[in-house]
This record gives structure tokens, sequence and C-alpha cells, in this order.
């Protein structure tokens, strides 16, 4: 068995090798050869943290295993550590034995801020110009990131419950030579791309802080209960989600299905506009919502990729197991 350490993982996935490795698995499960197992996540009663595993098989790419992880709020705060917390296993196909254990952290930040510009890329109108953030934590800065590489953006806006985080977008946005504006909520409506990113029970975004031929990227709520948008937000959207089961049950779509908003019938895969087999935005007008839940076969991918690359620069571990 290989083990992949964290340190190493820098070093081996780029933004582009996540993204591509992402946007292949959104097509696989849309034309049915991959297959993602229903995600177990709870809370465990100890340090407010949630757990769980996501997983599943991947037939095009020979890939199975899952990811263990989840979220431990006060660890950057008591411990120096980012919140979330991930290890990702590998498995061989054939026989069921473990073939790799992978750093997740990194992995999971990388591929979960390319699913956000998958949908950027395919959805967002081309000439999309101001991009709105909602949220400034250590998944923010990496979802903005690789949102900018998506557009020509001359502007980014951004909003936080906790408004002193702000500089950290304002930091990405400099990087990349863009110019950086906090606003309060109502002034969201001057985005063409919005990406949620926080991990909130309660929305902030609302429909009247949306113009007309926006597209959201919901990229927070990946548990029963979050909700970061308003309900009547999502029902005004064409709604495209990573994984209908997840969208319907931990989800962004959960609240407004709950409401008798809109059906699971209403959700479509993104993997299906990547395919060619759903059009995806069909007027500069149409608000679209991606309801990005988090697949498990984004991280099993991105690791495969990892563990290649790992053994070809000699710095995987090799154990008998």
């Amino acid at each position: 068995m290989w083990i992949v350490p964290e340190r190493e993982i820098a070093g081996l996935m780029t933004r582009a090798a996540a993204f591509d490795a992402v946007e292949q698995v959104f097509a696989a499960m849309a034309s049915g050869d991959a297959c993602n197992f229903p995600v177990v996540r709870e809370a465990l009663g100890h340090e407010d943290a949630l757990y769980g595993f996501k997983g599943g098989f991947d037939r095009a790419g020979l890939t199975l295993g899952l990811k263990a992880g989840g979220y431990w709020p006060h660890n950057l705060e008591r411990r120096g550590l980012i919140n979330h917390q991930s290890t990702v296993f590998l498995f061989d196909p054939d026989t069921g034995k473990p073939s790799a254990m992978v750093g997740g952290n990194l992995l999971t930040a990388l591929r979960t801020a390319a699913a956000s510009s998958v949908s950027i890329k395919h959805l967002a109108r081309p000439d999309a110009k101001v991009i709105g953030m909602i949220g400034a934590g250590h998944q923010a800065t990496f979802q903005l990131r690789a949102a900018l590489e998506q557009r020509a953006f001359d502007k980014v806006i951004g909003w936080n419950y906790h408004p002193e985080m702000l500089p950290n977008l304002a930091q990405v946005a400099e990087e990349a030579g863009v110019p950086f504006e906090a606003v309060d909520l109502p002034g969201m409506d001057e985005a063409d791309v919005i990406i949620s990113i926080t991990s909130a029970f309660s929305p902030s975004l609302m429909a009247d802080h949306v113009s007309p031929g926006t597209h959201i990227a919901c990229m927070g709520t990946d548990t029963r209960g979050k909700q970061e948008v308003e309900a009547a937000l999502v029902a005004r959207a064409s709604v495209f989600t990573d994984e209908v089961a997840q969208s319907v049950s931990i989800g962004e779509a959960q609240h407004a299905i709950a409401e008798g908003l809109i059906t699971q019938a209403d959700l479509i895969q993104l993997g299906a506009v990547i395919n060619g087999t759903h059009p995806g935005r069909t007027s500069d007008d149409q608000i679209t919502l991606f309801d990005g839940t988090g697949v498990g076969l984004q991280d099993l991918a991105a690791a495969a990729a990892v563990v290649n690359l790992a053994i070809d620069r000699g710095v995987a571990i090799q154990v008998d197991f």
C-alpha cells in the first residue's frame, strides 16, 4: 500500500489538475460510468464536530474508495489546525485490497474549488465581469483563486459574517490584479457570479439580492439542516447539482423541496451539461444555481492522480499491509 502524506500534496496537485479530475467525474456520473455512494455525515457530540464518509466507484477510471473526515470548528482557534480534516483511502477494484492512503485536506480544498469553477465554466454568462464572494474563510480563498481563472473578471466583491476576515479575499484579488470591495448583502446584486461558501444553518443570500442572469455556486451546504441561500432563490433559479440524491438530502435544495417550491425532478446534473445532453444556460437573464454538495468520487479521482505522481517522483511511502 502507498501512503502520500499531507505535506507532499502541495507539490503534486495543481488547480488545473483538480479541475480536469472534477470535470471528468461530473461527466462520468451523468453518463452512468461512475457511482457515488450515499454519504454518512453525523454530529459527533464532541468538540461540536461533524464527521462522515464519502465514497464511490468509477468504472471508467477504475477508482474505488472513500474519504473519511469532517469539520472541527474549534481547530484553528485552539490548536492552530485547519477546521476541515480528512483522509482518502483507495482500494484495488479487482481484489478489494487497500492500495493507497492519501492526505485529504488540501485535496478537498482544491477539488471543492474546482467543482464551483467547473460550474462557472459551463453555466456563467461569457461576459461575466463581477464576482461576489459570501464567506471569507480558508476555503473561500481557494474558491476565489479557481474562479478567477474562468472568466475575465474585473472586480471582486465580498461579504462575510465576520467582516474582519474579508482581507483574506482582498489579498487573493490583489494577487490576481483585480480590485476588491466589501459590500453589504443587497450589494451582491452587482455580481454576475456569486460563490457562497459558509457553514451556516440559516440563509444569508436572499432572492432580492440577486440580479437576472447571475450564476450562483452554493458550496457550503453539505449536511442536513445547513442553508446558505433563501429557498425562494433556489426556486427562482435553474438548479444544477453534482449529485441529485445528495442535493435533495443534504444540499441547498433540501429546503426548497421541503417547502414544496421545487421537486427532485427540477434538479439537473452538471455532468449532463458537460456531456452535451442538457443545454445548461439558455438565456442571458436566466439565474443558474449550482448546488455543490461535495462528491466523494472527486476526492478519489484527485487522490489517484496524486498517488501516481508521488510514485513517479519518489515521495510516496510503500508499506506492507
